[in-house]
């Protein structure tokens, strides 16, 4: 009996991951689904930008079509490894079902959520 191939090799919908650093800030902004396959890179970059030790991390959304609990625990994992530091992670500019998942769980009073990307990081990114 032959396997099929796994999900994850026939998988189209591809993470991707851009971060923009200022000084104690960043912005990450994500691009795609964010689920059981994808959530792994995910967590891989905030690893590595969390290595960089930003105070306030803000991930910009905007482009993430679906998030699942898998997703929104990498969320929570990296604020938690902030908050040990002072530091904060804000959600900026959620598409309508990342938004209704940050309500129905409860996770948008966890993090601070922002209809866009807000204008002193954007002001930021631009000067550095």
């Amino acid at each position: 009996m032959t396997r099929g191939r796994d999900d994850a090799s026939v998988r189209l919908v591809e993470l991707k991951v851009a971060t923009q650093s200022h000084a104690s800030q960043a912005v990450m902004a994500v691009f795609g689904e964010i689920d059981l396959y994808t959530a792994p890179r995910l967590q891989a970059e905030f690893t590595r930008l969390l290595e960089t030790g930003p105070d306030r991390v803000v991930i910009d959304m905007s482009g993430v079509e679906f998030c699942d609990s898998t997703g929104m625990n990498v969320l929570l994992s990296a604020l938690k490894r902030l908050r040990e530091r002072g530091g904060t992670l804000e959600v900026a500019a959620p598409r309508p079902a990342v938004r209704k998942i940050l309500q129905v769980t409860g996770l948008d009073s966890v993090f601070t959520v922002h209809d866009t990307v807000p204008a002193d990081l954007l002001t930021a990114e631009h000067q550095g």
